[in-house]
């Protein structure tokens, strides 16, 4: 029998290429050093940034982690676990992916670690897709401007410096000052508007977190909102990858045509956790110890808020970062970033929050860029002119602790000043409806508290709410349908104020 050996390469070659077919081909490399959360491994060539890398160690745990640093001889990356499983010498393999994010409505309703794994000690969460964690941001054709309003259910908030939907406003402050309180209260407000929200907590205590979690959860709101959690005891890593996962799913819930609501608490302790991985990565330290890209690194975050056109989806991913100062200076270097990305601030005064004006919101130096033109009509008109008097009353206010006498027309802006102060007062996870903040506003700029003493505006403020909503529930409802006040409307609005003023008990009476 006559031996072919056409056939017989042609056999070895068929059978060469389905054993390639069948093998998983990963690269593999080395631990050459650990520690403080981070790696240095040889071998890997080919690796890419970002790229997902599995560990395995001797312990016989899989530990995740990612690729950073892609220099010449090794790889920096950081690890998702920590770094007491890894030793050197252990075995590395890409994935040839890089680090995504489980995402879905699955989510809702669920505390989730930055890699998407449930803390709440409930079912493991099961869904169809998973998303990049770092994702380029809409482009300018892809986006809309901001027209629509997201209330905050805050009187100082939706008035003088409103959000809008698409939007990044930044929440600046002291510690204890009520930043994260503001946040809290804005996901209360959601509640049957169709906005879905994701509150990310970043080296924040588990104790802190878990208050949230209940609060939440007691008021109804953990349907629409997930919490993606990376409390302080956790490695920097996670921490550092925490805003990036939240966003992702922002995105999602966006790319499907929905709104979202983002709050990243907070953006000084990312910042902080990324100045320790650089530095252990030995990249070189910038201004305050930062290194570099540390602008890069914020401004990529929040890019990716965004109102989508109709060709993109139509949905709207809003953030609201929140930043840490210190003595409230706003000039470092972190609060000036962010300052510089976002389109607006919410400045909350130390001072103010100890003379008790809570949300202590400095009005001077809390804007909103971009928010006013999804204000709707009706509160523009009424709140016009409230930044305006309260600015007023601020300058007029220095001059009465000279003791010098004041003629009645400073009086008059000062007693108008001062129930205004006293109006914009809110207790925490109270949000109102824009309607009750309307009539509230009204009362004030109009001139129907000058006559009220100041003890009383607290109580005249939640009498008149409930006597509108008994008696006069028609007038809140065709202010909420019409978003304007029209002439009509505001003889009715006008009428019924003062028939309730007519039974209103002072407490000087």
């Amino acid at each position: 029998m006559e031996i072919k050996t056409e056939e017989i390469t042609k056999i070895i070659k068929s059978s060469i290429e389905d054993f390639e077919d069948k093998l998983e081909l990963k690269e593999k490399g080395i631990v050459v050093e650990v520690g403080d959360g981070v790696a240095r491994i040889y071998g890997l060539r080919d690796v890419m940034a970002n790229e997902l890398l599995v560990f395995s160690s001797r312990s016989g745990e899989k530990v995740e982690g990612m690729a950073l640093n892609l220099d010449e001889e090794s790889i920096g990356a950081i690890l998702f676990a920590s770094d007491r499983l890894i030793k050197e010498g252990d075995e590395v393999f890409s994935t040839g992916g890089v680090v995504k994010f489980p995402v879905g409505r699955e989510l809702l309703g669920r505390v989730v670690n930055s890699l998407g794994r449930p803390l709440d000690g409930e079912a493991a969460i099961r869904v169809k897709d998973y998303r990049p964690i770092e994702n380029e941001a809409l482009g300018v054709v892809e986006r809309e401007p901001v027209n629509q309003p997201l209330q905050t259910g805050i009187k100082a908030i939706d008035s003088m410096i409103p959000i809008g939907r698409g939007q990044r406003e930044l929440i600046i402050g002291d510690r204890q000052t009520g930043k994260t309180a503001l946040a809290i209260d804005t996901i209360l407000n959601q509640k049957d508007k169709d906005v879905l929200c994701i509150y990310v907590a970043i080296g924040q205590k588990e104790s802190n977190i878990a208050r949230i979690f209940h609060r939440l959860k007691r008021e109804g709101a953990m349907a629409y909102t997930t919490i993606i959690s990376a409390p302080a005891h956790q490695p920097a890593p996670l921490q550092y990858i925490a805003p990036y996962s939240g966003c992702a799913l922002g995105e999602y819930f966006r790319d499907q045509g929905k709104d979202a609501l983002i709050i990243y608490d907070d953006l000084s302790k990312h910042a902080q956790s990324y100045r320790q991985i650089s530095l252990l990565l030995r990249r070189p330290a910038g201004r305050e110890a930062y290194p570099g890209d540390i602008f890069y690194t914020h401004s990529r975050l929040l890019e990716r808020a965004a109102k989508a056109n109709k060709e993109a989806g139509g949905g709207s991913l809003t953030a609201l970062p929140i930043i840490e100062t210190q003595a409230g200076d706003i000039s470092t270097y972190i609060p000036t970033n962010l300052i510089s990305i976002t389109d607006g601030q919410i400045y909350l005064e130390s001072g103010l929050f100890y003379q008790g004006v809570k949300p202590a919101i400095n009005v001077g130096l809390s804007v909103s860029r971009v928010g006013g033109n999804a204000q709707i009509k009706a509160m523009k008109e009424v709140a016009g002119k409230l930044r305006l008097e309260l600015a007023q009353y601020r300058e007029m206010e220095s001059f009465t602790k000279l003791g010098s006498e004041l003629d009645k027309t400073t009086e008059a802006q000062l007693q108008r000043g001062s129930r205004l102060v006293e109006l914009l007062k809110q207790k925490q996870y109270s949000p109102m409806d824009v309607a009750d903040e309307i009539l509230i506003i009204f009362c004030g700029i109009r001139g129907f508290l000058d006559d009220i003493p100041l003890a009383d505006i607290s109580r005249f403020e939640s009498e008149i709410l409930s006597f509108f909503h008994r008696e006069h529930p028609q007038i809140l409802k065709t202010i909420k349908k019409k978003k304007e006040l029209s002439k009509d409307l505001e003889l009715a609005l006008k009428k019924a104020i003062e028939e309730f003023k007519g039974k209103f008990v002072k407490s000087d009476e």
